[in-house]
């Protein structure tokens, strides 16, 4: 106390003489910033009458969207605190060219949806790139600009869409949590439906536009359903394929949407199990593959009913008709069957949430083709199965190479296994992960040949994409990779806690 006292009776004791001092460097300090900003102003304003006389179409928010471009290179760093950095300058660019949208009256060149049951969708386009992969989102920064709005749902819930170098080009808020993505197979690439599914039990899914992130429909559950979570669509892209919970008798259904007609639903069949999850198309574009993880789910609570009597199974079913083609059982009633991925030669890999005792040791990563009469577990070093934690979030195969990826949150880490042999590669320590998919090509920055470059892209909710790709199919000259015995890990660090599922287009 006092030295506090002391001190506030010195700055009592100051001269006139320091304390005109004081006051002349504040006035100078403003006149410097003043200047500053009237000069940027000048500079910015005399470049763009110059670009106005040889580009009419020119906009003062495309000097905004340059510096946001440039600050998005920065995210590669695997600092964090640097990254930290440039997403706070890009938040304050956005404000800036929200602004300036503003003073133009150009609203209708801003991203601001609204649809009939989904008037929280907001949409920042960030970058004019290809999108590459999309992703949900279980913790988005708060846009700046949203922020402001009063319709703003109050969570952080979104998707984003990532280009090829995994940088968000843009990111569209969601009034609650998602889970799958999944994207429509047309001919016209630049035409596509994005569908995002709705956390299990949610009663909603939204179509959104794949280059934009546009909310185009919010779909909301017939009555007596829910959603679990998953959706396909016909090789054609014409219908769309969800699995759904009879809320009153707790059977599995699979709804059908036609794409074509605004998504209306037009006809719905049994799952032949209950808890439907995951479903895939098979290669011969008539057959639905469906895991029914066997779990009876209370609607409010998300409740597990039926853990000591649940009864998994995969089954193949007509996609036209919902007739009974074949179903397999695993080996263990608490085997749940959650998650698929299909490889091109009509082989399922399938990912397996075991909810029995935490000692017992089962296969996780099975494959299955039409014809088998069981599940073939892949080969875990000393059958060691509890590396995953009894848990598999995701899995993605990459036919051409015939390897096969698998994510586990709480194992915290993603595994790449050889197809050819069944056998691990090795697996990589990344806490949290979750979403999986394809890496098909490498960053648009490098001369490399494309086509030489695959491998896998994993999401977690630290915030990281991390590039996963075996020793002999690796980068060349990368400067920030991390180099395990088998596989080379290179992450790009981003503000946000990306959600259980990632879907390259």
């Amino acid at each position: 106390m006092h030295s506090i006292d002391t001190k506030a009776a010195k700055k009592s004791q100051q001269s006139p003489e320091d304390k005109q001092s004081n006051n002349e460097l504040l006035a100078t300090s403003a006149l410097t910033m003043l200047s500053t900003i009237m000069g940027t102003v000048a500079f910015v304003g005399i470049h763009h009458r110059y670009r106005k006389q040889r580009q009419p179409d020119a906009r003062l928010q495309d000097y905004v969207v340059g510096i946001r471009s440039q600050l998005q290179s920065l995210t590669s760093t695997p600092t964090p605190q640097l990254a930290r950095f440039s997403y706070a300058c890009q938040q304050a660019a956005t404000a800036w060219q929200h602004a300036c949208y503003l003073s133009l009256d150009d609203r209708n060149n801003t991203n601001h949806h609204s649809v009939a049951d989904f008037s929280a969708a907001h949409t920042t386009t960030v970058l004019t790139r290809p999108i590459c992969w999309v992703s949900g989102v279980a913790s988005m920064p708060k846009n700046s600009v949203l922020a402001n709005d009063e319709q703003r749902a109050d969570n952080d819930f979104g998707v984003v869409g990532i280009d090829a170098d995994r940088q968000i080009v843009w990111q569209t808020t969601m009034p609650e949590r998602v889970h799958d993505i999944v994207v429509q197979l047309v001919a016209d690439i630049k035409n596509r439906d994005v569908v995002v599914m709705g956390r299990r039990p949610s009663e909603k899914f939204w179509v959104l536009d794949t280059a934009t992130g546009e909310v185009k429909f919010a779909i909301n559950a017939a009555n007596n359903r829910h959603f679990y979570g998953h959706a396909c669509y016909s090789l054609d892209g014409k219908l769309l394929y969800v699995t759904e919970n009879d809320t009153i008798n707790l059977d599995g259904k699979i709804g059908i949407y036609d794409a074509y007609d605004n998504y209306k639903k037009i006809a719905e069949y049994n799952s032949h199990g209950i808890g439907p999850h995951e479903l895939i198309m098979h290669p011969d574009s008539e057959t639905l593959v469906i895991a029914n993880g066997g779990i009876k789910t209370e609607q409010a609570s998300r409740e597990e009913l039926n853990l000591d009597s649940m009864r998994p199974s995969l089954v193949y079913v007509n996609r036209h008709t919902g007739a009974l083609l074949e179903q397999i059982m695993p080996e263990h009633n608490q085997m749940s069957v959650r998650h698929l991925a299909m490889h091109d030669d009509g082989t399922v890999m399938i990912g397996i949430q075991f909810q029995g005792e935490k000692h017992i040791n089962v296969p996780l990563v099975l494959t299955h083709k039409r014809g088998d009469a069981d599940f073939k577990a892949l080969i875990m070093p000393n059958d060691q199965w509890q590396r995953f934690h009894q848990y598999i979030a995701s899995v993605a195969v990459d036919s051409a190479r015939n390897l096969l990826c698998v994510t586990t949150p709480i194992g915290g880490c993603a595994a790449i296994y050889d197809l050819s042999t069944r056998k691990l590669i090795d697996d990589v320590s990344l806490p949290d992960c979750a979403g999986a998919a394809v890496l098909l090509r490498q960053s648009t920055n490098n001369t490399a040949n494309h086509d030489d470059q695959s491998g896998f892209i994993v999401s977690d909710g630290q915030g990281q994409l991390t590039r996963l790709t075996v020793n002999d199919l690796s980068i060349a000259n990368s400067d920030i990779v991390t180099t395990n015995e088998a596989i080379v890990k290179d992450s790009q660090y981003h503000m946000m806690s990306f959600d259980n599922h990632l879907q390259a287009l």
